[in-house]
């Protein structure tokens, strides 16, 4: 099973200089600061991009994003990885390339927590001390909440209403091995000590265009940043920022394994929340996994056994089909995390985010004698966060093996400055090592080129499985410069 599959994380950003403090400055700054860009001067391309489509059959009023050259040039970097390093309204962000499983995802997230610590380091030296701190989480704790993204490539012969309620009670109850441990509780939700899910008190609706307001369960947006006659993207909001590998690995694994199947046909859970938004906030409150979630038919259900149900049609799906080994260690891993929880959650407190932080903070709480309401534990949160590998909490559980990875460190090295091989992004990635200074601009889909002509060349990019190593290597052999490419490409 391979998807196409990407994320994007929006980082916090702090300053010590409080009264001073400007959100957009400061994300800009900190993009600024990272060393490697193989383009400095190249554009973002938004000619394919449209925010304001919806997958419902409309589009809606008002401004798509066309900032002029400049100032797109200041907002916008291109990464050697073939990822995009950029500020949407007052944050960092980062993007990853488009990968093909999700080890490769993992991999490539992570390497955006390498490119945001490089930037901060570069900019607390410049302003002579530790003045700025950035997070890899999604709320600052004062009721503001910053999103983190999933993007699946599916079928655009999948109905749109078919995707939604397929999935609404898997995202629901994905939180159980998704989130990622959050201290109270915002956006007027009722008080608790410690929940699962950063952002799950932010959501007020099932599905909906918007991604600040009105925070929908499942996204609308259609905009597929590939061919729309064929593929669709799924652009999945609901989801935590996570810090330990397996947690990220499990959501987007199991995610992917689900839109596979939509994709196909197979059958899915008939499963239906009485009220999806509140089962959400439930669920994230609900440490044991055992509370009861209404179903409209009167009936109730769980978390776990909603995640069962989607585990055994998964089975089910992949039993008459070859089974890779990539997949098959995705639904192996499920079912142990699933039986794990089901007996005692804290034995996962090596793999999962929010049992290791709930952890760290209980050892904290007991040190200092003091409730789950002191500022000092929110601190703790937070600081589990912090991407500076010398004081991030998450880091600390790494250097002393007490936490899982996926991973070692040159994995995650290489997916910082090498394309992924199998996707569009290989194709991207090497034209803008190979031909930096004749690369206009860029974006998911296409590759512009300036060789000196009256108007720049556009090389469209709309199929994500095309551009691999493999397809592309022959175009490459030999040519040194961009208009050779051009040429062979009869462009």
């Amino acid at each position: 099973m391979q998807r196409i599959i990407g994320t994007e994380t929006e980082f916090g950003i702090a300053s010590r200089q409080g009264h001073a403090s400007d959100a957009v400055d400061h994300a800009l700054q900190l993009i600024s600061y990272y060393p490697v860009l193989p383009a400095p001067r190249a554009i973002w391309d938004y000619e394919n991009e449209n925010p304001l489509v919806d997958a419902r059959g409309f589009e809606v009023e008002g401004e798509r994003e066309r900032p002029g050259p400049e100032y797109n040039r200041v907002v916008n970097k291109l990464l050697t990885n073939a990822g995009r390093l950029y500020v949407d309204g007052a944050h960092p962000e980062y993007s990853t390339p488009e990968c093909s499983h999700a080890r490769e995802l993992v991999a490539y997230e992570r390497a955006g927590e390498r490119i945001a610590a490089k930037c901060l380091e570069a900019m607390n030296r410049a302003a002579g001390g530790n003045v700025y701190v950035v997070y890899k989480n999604n709320s600052d704790g004062k009721g503001n909440s910053y999103g983190y993204h999933e993007n699946y490539l599916m079928a655009r012969s999948v109905p749109f209403d078919v995707i939604i309620q397929a999935l609404v009670p898997f995202f629901v109850s994905r939180l159980i091995f998704a989130g990622a441990g959050k201290v109270g509780a915002e956006n007027g939700t009722s008080p608790v000590e410690y929940q699962i899910s950063q952002r799950a008190d932010f959501f007020e609706c099932v599905a909906d265009l918007n991604t600040m307001v009105k925070r929908p369960l499942v996204n609308t947006r259609d905009e597929p940043h590939a061919e729309a006659s064929r593929f669709r993207r799924l652009h999945v909001i609901v989801g935590d920022a996570n810090m330990a590998e397996l947690s990220t690995y499990l959501k987007v694994g199991t995610t992917a394994i689900i839109t596979h199947m939509l994709d196909e046909g197979a059958a899915i859970p008939s499963i239906v929340l009485d009220n999806p938004v509140t089962a959400i906030k439930s669920v994230s409150r609900d440490l044991t996994m055992r509370a009861d979630l209404k179903l409209s038919d009167g009936g109730v259900t769980n978390a776990i056994a909603i995640q069962r149900a989607y585990l055994r049609a998964a089975h089910d799906f992949y039993a008459c089909r070859e089974l890779s080994p990539a997949t098959k260690d995705i639904l192996v891993r499920w079912e142990t995390v699933l039986d794990t929880l089901e007996r005692d959650a804290m034995r996962l407190v090596h793999e999962l985010d929010w049992v290791a932080k709930k952890q760290l903070i209980e050892s904290y709480v007991d040190r200092k004698g003091c409730g789950w309401d002191d500022p000092r534990v929110a601190l703790v949160d937070l600081q589990y966060h912090d991407v500076r590998p010398d004081k991030g909490l998450y880091y600390t559980l790494e250097r002393s093996r007490r936490i899982e990875r996926l991973l070692d460190d040159a994995d995650v090295a290489s997916a910082e400055f090498h394309a992924p091989r199998n996707t569009r992004a290989f194709f991207r990635g090497a034209c803008l090592q190979k031909f930096s200074r004749q690369i206009y601009g860029a974006s998911w889909t296409s590759l512009l080129f300036d060789v000196g002509d009256a108007s720049v060349k556009r090389v469209p990019l709309m199929d994500p499985w095309r551009g691999t190593q493999d397809l592309t290597n022959d175009v490459l052999e030999g040519v040194d410069t961009a208009q050779q490419l051009l040429n062979r490409l009869s462009v």
